[in-house]
């Protein structure tokens, strides 16, 4: 029987109510012919509220037990999701992530999967199970402790299952009716796309897109996962949501596939550093093994053999980048006259594979921005992507004025 994966984000499960409106689903697929895999979320609110009571327990809190006590949210639905499946005359299991086992390395709170072995489900689907719900988010380690795979973890169980049983489709079920050519609360003529490469997805959701998550669209690139993103309070429709795949199957699309923000950037720069070879090195190594995820970098034309070098990271990590930076200094690794951060800044982004033949893509971008006069402070691009930086307070005049710009509204 070909397999189909199911996940079903938090607010898909958020009561019995929905549990039971996503078993119908479920039972749905199976009457196509489906062995069905089913990953579910902890029930809407209920690992912020698991998270809660571990720090209110303990400030400086044992990773081991966090993962112990936030990836039991999954285990409930879980379970309550094969009831309401026994209910309806299906049989189904529910299955914790040490039980299949998922595999992960032994970093907890954001493990990464390493395998999922299939003789555990192969033998129970042989004995007539006809779905596995399997808890997302969780695995267990090579030291047998149960590990979580960090905010959004249960999208990267579901491609990680897919990939391992082979599965003709991965289905995420969420809050909203699939991939949008930017957010429709932003711009009111935003379009759903039906099909979206892996590449602007992983763009996309890189950039500030919430659809999914990052890693999760990176592991079904690697495997070739076909991945749709659908409502889970919309009616069952076989070809609803949004398909993300691979670009072959895309005949044709616009240039830009989409526009992606970021409000929570900071931009800092590194006033006057010693232009000499290893600087950035000596920079930017600090700040990795700080954990501050660095984006764009810009460096200035060397002057006296001093130069200004300047970053953005997220709002959350500036006084992280700030303390690694002043110990670097006083370490005399490097030596700077003054850290200037700016915390009102966003990020925007135009994304589509179609710009790596089409010329003209960044003319119409600034041109489109100036005519709003919205003055770009940082400016950074890849094969397929081009983000700038631009005052916060002209975040949503920015993304609807690209959004016009490059005609989003229209179908490719």
């Amino acid at each position: 029987m070909p397999c189909l994966v199911m996940k079903f984000g938090g607010t898909s499960v958020a009561d019995l109510d929905r549990i039971q409106r996503a078993a119908e689903r479920i039972k749905h697929e199976i009457a196509q012919g489906y062995q069905i895999i089913v990953i579910v979320s902890a029930m809407s609110g209920k690992t912020n509220e698991l998270v809660k009571w571990v720090k209110e327990t303990s400030a400086l809190y044992d990773d081991l037990e966090y993962d112990a006590v936030v990836s039991s949210g999954e285990n409930v639905t879980a379970g309550l999701m094969a009831l309401t499946l026994h209910k309806m005359k299906v049989s189904a299991r529910s299955w914790q992530g040490w039980q299949v086992p998922v595999r992960t390395t032994d970093t907890h709170t954001n493990a990464r999967i390493e395998e999922i072995p299939r003789e555990n489900l192969d033998r129970a689907f042989s004995e007539g199970m006809q779905v596995a719900v399997i808890s997302g988010f969780q695995g267990i380690s090579s030291k047998a402790r149960i590990t979580t795979l960090g905010r959004g973890g249960s999208d990267t169980t579901a491609v990680a299952f897919a990939a391992a049983f082979k599965a003709e489709r991965c289905d995420i079920f969420t809050d909203v009716d699939g991939v949008y050519t930017t957010d429709p609360r932003i711009a009111g003529s935003a379009r759903k796309l039906n099909k979206i490469a892996f590449e602007e997805m992983l763009e996309l959701a890189s950039l500030g897109a919430k659809v999914l998550q990052t890693r999760s669209v990176e592991l079904a690139m690697r495997y070739n996962v076909r991945l749709r993103v659908l409502s889970s309070f919309e009616e069952t429709s076989d070809r609803g949501g949004t398909l993300v795949c691979a670009e072959e199957e895309i005949m044709e699309s616009n240039v830009v596939a989409g526009v992606a923000y970021s409000r929570d950037e900071a931009k800092m720069t590194l006033i006057s550093v010693a232009d000499r070879p290893g600087i950035a090195a000596a920079i930017f190594g600090p700040l990795s093994k700080s954990g501050v995820n660095v984006d764009m970098i810009v460096q200035n034309i060397s002057e006296d053999g001093r130069t200004d070098m300047t970053f953005s990271c997220p709002t959350d990590q500036v006084l992280r980048a700030e303390k690694s930076l002043q110990t670097a200094k006083d370490s005399g690794a490097i030596n700077y006259h003054n850290l200037v951060a700016d915390e009102t800044v966003a990020k925007v982004s135009v994304v589509g594979i179609g710009m790596r033949s089409h010329a003209g893509v960044a003319a119409t971008m600034f041109e489109a921005l100036h005519g709003e006069g919205i003055n770009i402070k940082v400016i950074t691009t890849s094969e397929i992507k081009i983000s700038v930086l631009i005052d916060r307070k002209y975040l949503e005049l920015a993304v609807q004025t690209l959004h016009d710009a490059f005609e989003l509204e229209k179908a490719g």
